[in-house]
């Protein structure tokens, strides 16, 4: 990476080396994200029948969704064993163990006896699975993002951090077109009964491939310069608390809005077309298609612009469109059209793009290089607790007892509001401190500074 300084004596890296850094970063938050997305289609389409019988449809979807949280709610506890240990012994060997408790969760879960087989045990075990899922995730994310970011140069690290933010639509167009396949390949029976394990048990696949690459990999400059300087924290999760506590709150808050819309038009919106609208479900999940293959394009594009626009800003302007798009979403399908349903999808992405684009590079430059992983696994899983995890189950719930899809916009709306505080709060790039380390003999910031 070559030190943007003049005269400073930065080693550089070489560009395969950047690049399989860029596809590692990639194939893990794909394959997180392909897990997740077929779990909530999955838990919208099929579990209720199959692992939470003897209820009503509403109440069937409600339960199926709970242990879509639990995935949310898990993942502090993997933002807090993972994130120490990539800042205590390095990015990729945490790495490599995060994708195996992810994949290895996500094949057991296509292989799972339903309700009618074994009974209570069933759901147990689902909600097992999630939750190791889930802890797998907690520790995958903040690795991911450093591992791009970290070898690529730190005025473009928006872009080149965003190889981790590519793994939601990814993830997404794989599962969805996997289950687009199946649903059109095999009768709804069929599909119910063995189809939808095949969505799982393909994960093997991806598995296989991120490890390949990974365990090929070396670890980051950064994180080998901070090692030889024998400067990684003994206590980073305290350091974290104790030090950089406004940025961590920052980190939160920026995360709200986009998890919440997320959530919106990539999970809420199957069961409310489909339920409500009555719509089909192949052309519910075409919509997420098309909406995710976008996001292949503007989420890079929004990282790209946030290194030479001040990030805050396009982070901002998304955020407020993103409050107000439900608005304008739900009016616009009511009669039921297919084509205003794509558009409202795709561009309700295209605006979780530029937050997302965006996102990864906003929150590791809050935190102190030292503590870069810690903070950023933190921030990340803690958000996903009061955003992502409890997005659909509020959803369902305010559809259910107003009847009406206005309440679920204003949440939107006050979740969007909770983000632009975050950036408010938040901080512009320094790399001051990440330079140093690079230099050889340069001095570095004392650890446990305070992020301002």
């Amino acid at each position: 990476m070559p030190d943007p300084r003049p005269g400073s004596q930065a080693p550089e890296v070489d560009r395969r080396s950047l690049a399989k850094a860029f596809i590692a970063s990639l194939t893990g938050t794909s394959l997180e994200w392909y897990d997740f997305a077929v779990y909530s289609a999955a838990a919208a389409l099929v579990f209720p029948q199959l692992f939470f019988p003897g209820s009503d449809p509403l109440t069937g979807t409600l339960l199926a969704f709970s242990t879509y949280a639990v995935g949310y709610v898990s993942r502090p506890l993997g933002g807090f064993v993972f994130g120490r240990l990539g800042d205590v012994i390095g990015r990729k060997q945490v790495l490599v163990l995060t994708l195996l408790l992810i994949g290895v969760a996500t094949f057991l879960i296509g292989l799972l006896p339903t309700y009618a087989t074994i009974g209570a045990a069933a759901p147990i075990i689902l909600v097992l699975l999630r939750f190791a899922q889930g802890v797998g995730v907690g520790g995958e994310w903040g690795g991911a993002v450093l591992l791009s970011s970290e070898f690529g140069d730190p005025r473009r690290r928006g872009f080149w951090s965003s190889a981790a933010q590519i793994g939601p639509p990814a993830g997404n167009l794989m599962s969805n077109g996997v289950l687009a396949l199946l649903t059109v390949s095999m009768s709804d029976e069929a599909f119910l009964s063995w189809g939808w394990r095949i969505a799982f048990l393909l994960s093997a696949v991806l598995v296989a491939f991120g490890l390949w690459i990974r365990l090929k990999l070396e670890d980051t400059p950064v994180f080998r310069a901070i090692k030889e300087r024998g400067d990684q924290p003994a206590a980073p999760i305290g350091d974290v608390f104790r030090t950089q506590g406004r940025p961590l709150l920052a980190g939160v808050l920026s995360r709200i809005g986009p998890d919440v819309s997320y959530a919106l038009f990539t999970v809420f919106v199957i069961t409310y077309a489909t339920t409500v609208l009555g719509m089909s479900r192949g052309s519910v999940l075409t919509a997420i298609l098309i909406g995710s293959a976008c996001q292949l394009a503007t989420i890079p594009l929004a990282g790209a612009i946030s290194d030479r626009v001040n990030r805050r800003l396009v982070y901002g302007i998304a955020a407020a469109g993103a409050a107000v798009w439900p608005f304008v979403f739900f009016p616009a399908i009511s009669g039921g059209s297919e084509l205003l349903l794509i558009i409202g999808v795709v561009v309700g992405l295209a605006l979780h793009s530029f937050m997302y684009g965006p996102q990864a590079a906003f929150i590791t430059e809050q935190f102190s290089v030292r503590l870069r992983y810690t903070g950023s696994s933190l921030a990340y899983t803690i958000a996903g607790v009061f955003g992502g995890a409890v997005a659909p189950l509020v959803f369902t719930a305010l559809l259910s007892s107003w009847g009406t899809w206005v309440p679920v916009a204003v949440y939107v709306l006050v979740a969007s509001l909770l983000t632009l505080a975050g950036l408010a709060m938040g901080r512009d790039p320094d790399r001051a401190e990440e330079e140093a380390y690079l230099v050889p003999g340069s001095p570095v910031t004392p650890p446990g500074r305070v992020a301002t």
